[in-house]
């Protein structure tokens, strides 16, 4: 019975001290930056590729990029089903760097209405 109370004892004594009594902890935080961005769009009419992505929202994507950040757009617009079964597609892609904001935004806007044109001259 000695030895019950002993190893209990023991083992009471070893969780005991083995609990932290100081629970002060450093909390790090750090903000999340893009380096790299990379966005394509599938779309399959006009009105989608309008109510897809607006150009305000691609600036407060875009606004969130780190310096010297490199960046990709493209828009896939598919077509009609070809002889041979499968969908028709064009695609259009912008590569550019975050460093130069305005001409990748106006590159953008081109594609954006290329890709409209481009259905509306199917109908």
């Amino acid at each position: 019975m000695k030895t019950v109370f002993t190893i209990l004892g023991l083992l009471i004594a070893t969780v005991s001290f083995s609990q932290t009594k100081n629970l002060e902890a450093q909390v790090i935080t750090q903000d999340t930056k893009i380096t790299d961005l990379s966005v394509s769009v599938t779309v399959d009419s006009a009105e989608e590729v309008e109510s897809t992505f607006k150009m305000k929202d691609i600036k407060k994507i875009l606004s969130e990029m780190e310096d010297n950040g490199e960046i990709s757009f493209e828009i896939i617009c598919n077509g009609d089903e070809m002889s041979n079964g499968t969908k028709s597609t064009l695609s259009y892609r912008v590569n550019g760097n975050a460093n130069d904001m305005k001409g990748f935004l106006k590159s953008i806007k081109k594609i954006r209405k290329a890709a409209i044109k481009y259905y509306d001259n199917k109908e």
